[in-house]
């Protein structure tokens, strides 16, 4: 078996993981990071999450920096990005479109400028602890298997699978029934009519989301769209939602929809992944047939790309050092070892029933994320960053969002690499030391 020796080691290539690996090889420690697929950028581009949803509060504060700014502001210069717009849905106050195909090409160069070394195709299916230490993680690839050995582990794979191949504590779901947020099979269509569409919200607005700034939308560009309700409604699908949703763009005339819903299913065994798949592409289908036949300015439109796997909400996370409270996001509660900010409303969709569940942020609208949600029980040597940090069911809602994922990434990629220099655990840092190194990066925590 091949042996490789580095210094850290980051398993899952998607926002979190990114972002991890850029701060860790930034602070000069050597980097890996590991991806399944043959290409970076997780849900964001394995399964078409788009936009990024929100660098902002309602009011319009920006709370999310660094480098997730960072990485706007160079696709902006590749005109990949309009940068932060404002969402015409009313969720919340910005929503960040960007074209996928460049932001996979612009994390691989951000890697290699931070010195960080790129394994795609590498599935990790082992995991070596010694004491209290990860020693290494094993790798299946085309080549044969490969031993990854390294003082510190950052899981960013969405479903916790460094952490619980190591032993440490996890979480599943709803405390009560283990149950998970619904997985989405998310896809593009071309051939819309965007004018037309916003035509039928201006003269229907009883037809929209309650929060949607109908008077507005005759001076705004056309983001995102929530409701049809009496469409849905009566078309009667075999999708236990209550509404469309989509958004627009890349292109002009193209929207990305977000309304298959697939329940009861969990994301971290073979057997339903294998039925989700199956059921997603069965629900695009039926969901666009019903868009052209029935959505005023889709009369033209056909599809254009599907996920290249179902999107996944929610599967395992850690039961962390400290986990996440609904209360702790809904009070905007502030923390002594803040490393993250984010102003993402709780937005739960449910595990069984059609509707989401929706709850804001008090305060300023924002919520600190600790430093100790990143830290793993009875593992020295790991952290986590992304949607498998510790949170309750319901703090989940927020946290899992691209731009908190990419917070909490950079979080732990920095915490990590001083580790790595200092000679100490994570668990050993000094927060305070953490928090001045983030805010010399960029990241807002104030």
């Amino acid at each position: 078996m091949q042996t490789i020796e580095t210094d850290i080691v980051v398993v899952g290539g998607g926002p979190a993981g990114i972002n991890a690996a850029i701060a860790a090889g930034r602070s000069g420690a050597r980097t890996m990071i590991i991806e399944r697929y043959g290409f970076l950028g997780g849900m964001s581009t394995i399964a078409l999450v788009y936009p990024w949803m929100t660098y902002h509060t309602m009011d319009g504060k920006q709370v999310i920096a660094g480098i997730a700014q960072e990485i706007i502001d160079r696709l902006m210069a590749l005109n990949a990005s309009p940068g932060h717009i404002r969402d015409t849905c009313g969720f919340v106050s910005t929503i960040t479109p960007y074209d996928p195909e460049i932001y996979k090409v612009l994390a691989l160069d951000m890697l290699r400028e931070a010195g960080v070394k790129v394994l795609l195709h590498s599935f990790v299916d082992d995991v070596t602890v010694k004491n209290d230490r990860i020693e290494s993680v094993r790798l299946t690839t085309k080549s044969g298997k490969i031993d990854v050995k390294a003082k510190m582990f950052i899981d960013t794979s969405g479903d916790a699978d460094v952490a619980y191949l190591a032993g440490a504590p996890i979480l599943k779901g709803r405390d009560e029934d283990q149950l998970t947020q619904p997985m989405t099979m998310k896809f593009r269509m071309r051939g819309v009519d965007l004018a037309k569409v916003k035509q039928y919200m201006i003269e229907h607005p009883e037809e929209f989301y309650k929060k949607t700034p109908i008077d507005e939308l005759d001076q705004l560009p056309l983001t995102a769209v929530q409701g049809f309700y009496k469409h849905w409604k009566e078309a009667a699908l075999p999708i236990n939602r209550d509404q469309v949703l989509f958004f627009t763009g890349p292109g002009e005339d193209e929207v990305l929809v977000n309304t298959t819903r697939v329940q009861g299913l969990d994301g971290t065994r073979v057997e339903d992944l294998t039925e989700a798949e199956e059921l997603g592409r069965k629900q695009v289908l039926m969901v666009a047939d019903f868009m052209v036949k029935h959505l005023p300015g889709f009369e033209k439109a056909s599809i254009s790309q599907v996920g290249a796997q179902i999107g996944i909400r929610e599967t395992r996370r850690l039961d962390g050092v400290y986990s996440l409270q609904i209360s702790d996001v809904t009070e905007g509660r502030r923390f002594e070892d803040c490393i993250a900010r984010s102003g993402y409303p709780i937005d739960i969709h449910d595990p069984k029933n059609k509707g989401v569940t929706a709850a804001w942020i008090a305060g300023d609208g924002a919520y600190d994320i600790p430093y100790r949600c990143l830290l793993a029980k009875g593992v020295s040597n790991l952290l986590a960053g992304g949607r498998c940090i510790s949170t309750s069911h319901e703090a989940l809602a927020t946290t899992r969002l691209s731009p908190s994922c990419m917070a909490t990434g950079q979080a732990a990629g920095t915490a990590a690499g001083m580790a790595v220099k200092r000679g100490v655990s994570p668990h050993e840092l000094n927060v305070k030391d953490l928090q001045q190194q983030l805010r010399q990066d960029g990241v807002l925590l104030d």
